[in-house]
């Protein structure tokens, strides 16, 4: 036999029971009592969930949340404004919003036009100054993945040789003025300009000297190839994007199937360029690659070259996948012969950028 309730020695319930109240009135505050448990459950569950669990945000510390949160700032650094670090990225952004889509074709005439063939460039390594603005819609419909990705990787090239020139330059510069018992007061200005850029405001000269650094080439293109599909992502096509970098505030990509209170975006840009060096500056600045910068230091003191598969070890915090992110990255280089770029050169578009050939 089923237990009968006695309603009458429960008063909440009591307020149920048929006799005091009509079946539809009744029916009406219960459905109200329903809905309300269903829509505070899940708080509830999540609430008890993140007191017991551990929330993996290893993918949300590596970009700049521009909105004064501390994420990425190192150890003792208060009075850092990420807006000095994303400056030149932000210009560089500017000046070119009006930007022109070529199609495939017209790029793959253009770079027979100019001779550029990537096996020259394995064989001569020297690289022709062909930059692009923008990734081209069809770059999807190469069905031949060999050629998709040979493709892919003749337009960033010469990109990500260009930022290395400039932070080689910056170098240059940087070792004239450290071997100098005076400094001028333009080089004084350089170097305060420099400290904001790479966001050293002890002005430690020995922190900027391993933040002003290169990314080897073959590691870049692994990075690019791996967020971006060679080429064909949502975030690459709309917003130039080839590093997957989030923000939390201005321009920016939210991903499909992201929570709708999720506040993050993924960075988009005006040009290809400008996501390559908001992409360096990530690594040479944020916390979360500090023993990545510290093994670039090591091979440069023991005058070693950056070797992209042993750094790439201390990438795991890039992706929320970590180890096996690293192991993706190597693989990519070595399946697709990446290291054969490492020592390429780009042509020079002045006087000044001879002196790196």
């Amino acid at each position: 036999m089923k237990k009968k309730i006695n309603l009458p020695k429960i008063k909440f319930l009591r307020f149920f029971d048929q006799k005091k109240i009509g079946s539809i009135p009744r029916i009406f505050i219960s459905s109200i009592m329903l809905i309300f448990f269903f829509y505070s459950a899940p708080a509830i569950i999540n609430y008890a969930k993140n007191d017991n669990e551990y929330k993996n945000n290893s993918k949300e510390v590596l970009a700049y949340t521009l909105n004064k949160k501390k994420a990425g700032i190192e150890d003792g650094v208060t009075n850092l404004d990420e807006n000095d670090l994303l400056i030149d990225i932000f210009s560089l952004n500017d000046l070119k919003d009006d930007s022109v889509r070529l199609n495939a074709s017209t790029i793959k005439q253009l770079f027979e036009d100019t001779n550029y063939k990537l096996d020259d460039v394995r064989q001569k390594k020297l690289v022709k100054p062909v930059a692009l603005t923008l990734l081209p819609n069809e770059i999807k419909m190469i069905e031949n993945t060999q050629k998709r990705k040979e493709f892919f990787i003749q337009i960033i090239l010469p990109l990500i040789l260009k930022e290395n020139n400039n932070i080689k330059l910056d170098r240059i510069r940087l070792f004239s003025i450290i071997n100098k018992s005076n400094n001028s007061a333009l080089e004084k200005k350089w170097l305060d300009k420099k400290y904001k850029q790479y966001g050293v405001p002890s002005k430690d000269l020995t922190i900027l000297k391993i933040r002003m650094d290169e990314i080897p080439v073959s590691l870049a293109i692994a990075q690019a190839a791996k967020e971006t599909g060679w080429g064909t992502s949502r975030f690459a096509q709309e917003g130039n994007a080839l590093f997957g970098q989030w923000t939390w505030s201005g321009e920016g990509l939210k991903p499909k199937d992201s929570d709708k209170n999720e506040g993050h975006k993924v960075m988009r840009f005006n040009v290809l360029q400008a996501s390559v060096r908001a992409y360096q500056r990530n690594l040479n600045t944020h916390s979360s690659y500090r023993a990545f910068r510290s093994a670039r230091a090591e091979l440069r003191d023991k005058g070693k070259p950056l070797d992209s598969l042993i750094l790439a070890k201390y990438l795991d915090e890039y992706a929320q996948t970590g180890d096996q992110y690293v192991e993706v990255l190597q693989k990519i280089i070595k399946q697709n012969n990446l290291k054969d770029f490492d020592d390429a050169k780009l042509l020079p578009s002045s006087i000044e950028l001879e002196s790196l050939i």
